[in-house]
């Protein structure tokens, strides 16, 4: 059985808080160089370009990419042979706390969703917990800001929908988004599982490299074919029209009942932040 401390795991959330609120993802890098190269439309193609320099200073200069520093979601898979000394929800908590206050990033967080009084340090994080096999700690940060957060959606499909029901979700959510989640978007799919789990499955596939596809050929080709019809929409770089309204779409799937097709979309900002650390 191997051991790391709470410390550690704190000392790494807190990095992970900061860096994932500079740097933009490589693959999301990428994929904004290939779109300012391939946009058509003058005022999209324009757009995209400042949006790549802003990314530029703010890792020059070690400032925020987007003023919407976000809530923290920590995914973490921890080693079932790892024993971790010390309280670990609170030493990820302290984490963030750390990681906003010292690196003075926007905090964001109400204590309660009625009563709306800021907790003044960015916490509670939303932390997602699944035990692997091994004895590593794999830590994800991945701020969300709450522009792209609330044009996400769910739906509870029938099987009858099928693959049309599942398309047609998706670019309905697109165009109701609109301009508001600050395209070009990043989407998340997750279909399959049960009300809750179909949630966390889109937020999931957020997290996949935007390079890479699904691993089966069927869904491959659904990541294509929903990638084009997003883009079909024309809504382009913060609605000002053109083919990039959005540059990666990922899915993920799970099984599901036979009276039941969940579908959710969780709809991200071309930053799409994340930082994974493995302890």
């Amino acid at each position: 059985m191997r051991e790391i401390t709470a410390a550690a795991v704190t000392e790494t959330v807190a990095a992970l808080c900061t860096e994932a609120n500079v740097l933009l993802p490589p693959d999301v890098e990428e994929a904004m160089a290939r779109a300012c190269r391939e946009e058509p439309w003058k005022p999209a193609a324009d757009l995209l370009r400042i949006l790549r320099d802003n990314a530029d200073i703010a890792r020059r200069e070690r400032m925020p990419i987007c003023q919407d520093t976000g809530m923290a979601v920590i995914f973490a898979d921890v080693g079932q042979e790892l024993h971790i000394a010390g309280d670990f929800a609170a030493a990820v908590n302290e984490g963030v706390r750390r990681g906003y206050v010292d690196g003075l990033l926007r905090k964001s967080v109400v204590g309660d969703p009625l009563r709306r009084v800021n907790t003044g340090d960015n916490t509670p994080a939303i932390l997602h917990t699944r035990l692997v096999s091994g004895d590593r700690l794999t830590l994800t940060v991945a701020p969300k800001g709450f522009g792209s957060e609330n044009m996400s959606r769910l739906k509870m499909l029938t099987p009858a929908q099928g693959v049309q029901g599942v398309k047609d979700f998706v670019t309905e959510t697109v165009r109701l988004a609109g301009a508001n989640p600050c395209p070009p978007m990043v989407l998340g799919v997750g279909i399959g599982g049960d009300f809750e789990g179909v949630a966390e499955l889109a937020k999931r596939a957020l997290m996949l490299p935007l390079d890479g596809h699904h691993e089966d050929p069927f869904y491959a080709d659904l990541e294509r074919e929903l990638l084009e019809l997003a883009n079909a929409t024309g809504i382009g770089p913060q609605g000002f029209g053109g083919r990039t309204t959005c540059i990666g779409l990922r899915i993920l799937t799970l099984p599901t009942h036979i009276a039941g097709l969940p579908v959710a979309v969780n709809v991200s900002c071309h930053v799409t932040r994340h930082r994974t650390a493995v302890l």
